[in-house]
């Protein structure tokens, strides 16, 4: 027994989803069919920053016709942005070979696939202590990882196969469920008391550390097939991708993997050391080449995806 005392969750107040107000709607999502923006970018100057794009795209098209990964990681607010049905293309196309995130994603998928909305006012919501006390969505995700710690699965594919499996209203919009249909590893990595289900008694420490560490070590698989000419595009994520992603290549390269010559990118709002850092310079160093492109979410990866898609219609 620990010589410290724990704070009683014995007393928290919960509330329904469906009576929450919430800042994010699934009508509000983008519909990719109904754009074209790569018209856009080859009207744009073949310099700097639209020279990189062009590149980097080339690199993705290149990987995918070689086999090799075309590994995306995101944080959560690419899902609040209304951007997941890019990624889901680019999972039904069979670009995206895996899909890594932080725990923020999995609770706005969830709460998408699931209800339909996301994302509370959390400045208002904290006034009161409501904030993240939703009791749909975090007693469901802590309860499907604790089945998901009894039956040895990974923490994305304990959350995808509930979606999928289950009576989904909007299973079409969740990224989890569709990588789940396409058999596309999606690894979640957790920071403990980071996310609003470890607010919880329902959160179960044992099964979330189990399930993320498995997805770790899935994680680290999918990078070794990034060797000679694989690509790793991070959206979004400043803190937790960019170390687990150090991480996972240290792990390759210490069990006698080659790892040289594959290409990153990171597509940001804002420039970070860590992203910069952990993503772009130190894992390509050796060989191959990273980039940087800082620009709002719901600009920057429509055009990403229409200059990707179209360079591999017309390959």
């Amino acid at each position: 027994m620990g010589r410290y005392k724990e704070i009683d969750l014995a007393g928290l107040k919960k509330y329904s989803i469906t009576n929450r107000p919430s800042k994010v709607h699934i009508k509000d999502f983008a519909d990719p069919s109904k754009q074209n923006f790569a018209e856009l970018l080859k009207s744009t100057p073949d310099l700097l920053a639209v020279e990189d794009v062009k590149e980097l795209v080339d690199r993705c098209v290149l990987a995918y016709q070689k086999g090799k990964p075309v590994i995306i990681a995101l944080g959560g607010h690419v899902v609040k942005c209304g951007l997941s049905l890019y990624l889901n293309d680019l999972m039904e196309m069979g670009l995206i070979t895996t899909m890594a995130s932080n725990g923020s994603v999995v609770i706005h998928d969830f709460e998408i696939a699931k209800f339909g909305k996301t994302s509370e006012d959390v400045a208002t919501a904290l006034e009161d202590g409501s904030f993240g006390f939703a009791r749909e969505t975090c007693d469901g995700i802590n309860n499907i990882i604790t089945d998901a710690y009894q039956n040895k699965l990974g923490f994305g594919e304990a959350i995808g196969k509930h979606l999928f499996e289950t009576e989904t209203p909007n299973k079409s919009m969740s990224l989890l469920a569709k990588a789940y249909e396409k058999q596309i590893p999606f690894t979640v990595h957790v920071a403990l008391g980071t996310d609003i289900v470890h607010q919880h008694e329902t959160a179960n420490g044992a099964a979330i550390g189990d399930c993320s560490l498995r997805d770790f070590r899935i994680f680290c698989n999918s990078i070794i097939g990034l060797n000679e000419g694989g690509v790793f595009l991070s959206f979004g994520s400043a803190v937790v991708i960019p170390e687990v992603f150090l991480k996972a290549v240290t792990v390759v390269r210490n069990l006698g993997y080659p790892l040289r010559n594959f290409y990153t990118a990171v597509f940001d709002m804002n420039l970070h050391y860590r992203p910069r850092t952990n993503i772009v310079e130190r894992p390509t160093k050796s060989g191959g080449k990273g980039y940087y492109f800082v620009g709002h979410h719901e600009v920057m990866i429509p055009l990403f995806y229409h200059a990707l898609k179209d360079k591999l219609q017309n390959a």
